[in-house]
C-alpha cells in the first residue's frame, strides 16, 4: 500500500502553492504532456503513463532513464487521465490526488468526472487541484471533516448520480439530509463560518466534490471519520 499518489495531467504550468502542497514523499505520476509540467514544477514522476502524443521529446527522454512508461495506443477508450487513475488505484493509495488545469472546458469535466470512477471509492482519501482550486471528492457512502480557511467560499457539487442525505455544518447555510441533484447550484457559494475552518460533511449515496480551500498551515491531514467509508 502507498501513503500519497499524485496524477499531474492537463496543460496548464503548476502554480506554486499547488506544488508547496505535494509532500516530499508521495509518488509523482505524469500523465503524458503533464510528465513535463511535473519536471517543470521541480517535481521527479516516476511513472508516465498515456500515448504519449503531448509528452515533448526531452521528457521522455527523461522518463526513459528516471521513470516506468506505460504506454497506451492512441486509438483508445479512455482518456489518459482516467488510465492515469485506474493505474494509481491499483496500487491501493491511501490518498490520491489529481493536479492538473488547462483552457480545454471538456478536458477539465471529463478530468474531475473521472474522480466519480466507482473503483475509486476505496481509496480513502480522494482530492484535486485544478487551475490552482482545491478539491474533495467523497464517495458516498462518506463522513468527512476538513480544515478549511475560516471566511473561505466552499462550493458542493453532485457529479455522475444524485447525492442523498448531504449534510454539512460548519458553514453559512448548513444542510441537513438534504438531495443535491447532479449539478444543480444549491450547494454552491456557501462560506465557511467555523472559527477554527473546521467543515464537517457526510453523504448517504452519490459521489460529491466539494471546492475549498484549505488552511495555509493544516492542524490535521483531511481523513475520513472513524469507521466511516469514502
Amino acid at each position: 500500500m502507498n501513503d500519497h499518489i499524485v496524477i499531474v495531467t492537463g496543460a496548464a504550468p503548476l502554480p506554486e502553492h499547488v506544488v508547496a502542497a505535494v509532500p516530499s514523499a508521495a509518488i509523482v505520476l505524469g500523465v503524458d504532456g503533464g510528465l513535463d509540467l511535473a519536471i517543470a514544477a521541480g517535481l521527479r514522476p516516476s511513472g508516465l503513463i498515456g500515448d504519449l502524443d503531448s509528452v515533448s521529446p526531452e521528457g521522455l527522454e527523461w522518463a526513459r532513464t528516471h521513470s516506468t512508461i506505460a504506454k497506451h495506443p492512441t486509438d483508445k477508450n479512455q482518456t489518459d487521465t482516467e488510465l492515469a487513475l485506474s493505474f494509481a488505484t491499483d496500487m491501493t493509495p491511501e490518498r490520491l490526488t489529481l493536479v492538473g488545469g488547462g483552457d480545454r472546458l471538456d478536458h477539465t469535466i471529463a478530468a474531475i468526472g473521472a474522480l466519480a470512477a466507482r473503483p475509486l471509492t476505496g481509496i480513502p482519501v480522494l482530492d484535486g487541484w485544478w487551475d490552482g482550486q482545491h478539491l474533495d471528492v467523497l464517495h458516498g457512502p462518506a463522513r468527512r471533516t476538513l480544515d478549511l480557511e475560516p471566511e473561505s467560499p466552499i462550493s458542493l457539487l453532485a457529479i455522475g448520480p444524485t447525492c442523498k442525505v448531504v449534510t454539512i455544518d460548519g458553514v453559512r447555510w448548513p444542510l441537513t439530509d438534504h438531495v443535491l441533484d447532479p449539478v444543480v447550484g444549491l450547494g454552491v457559494s456557501n462560506e465557511v463560518t467555523d472559527p477554527d475552518g473546521r467543515v464537517s460533511i457526510s453523504l448517504s449515496v452519490g459521489v460529491l466534490t466539494v471546492f475549498n480551500q484549505p488552511r495555509t498551515s493544516p492542524t490535521t491531514t483531511p481523513t475520513p471519520a472513524p469507521g466511516a467509508d469514502s
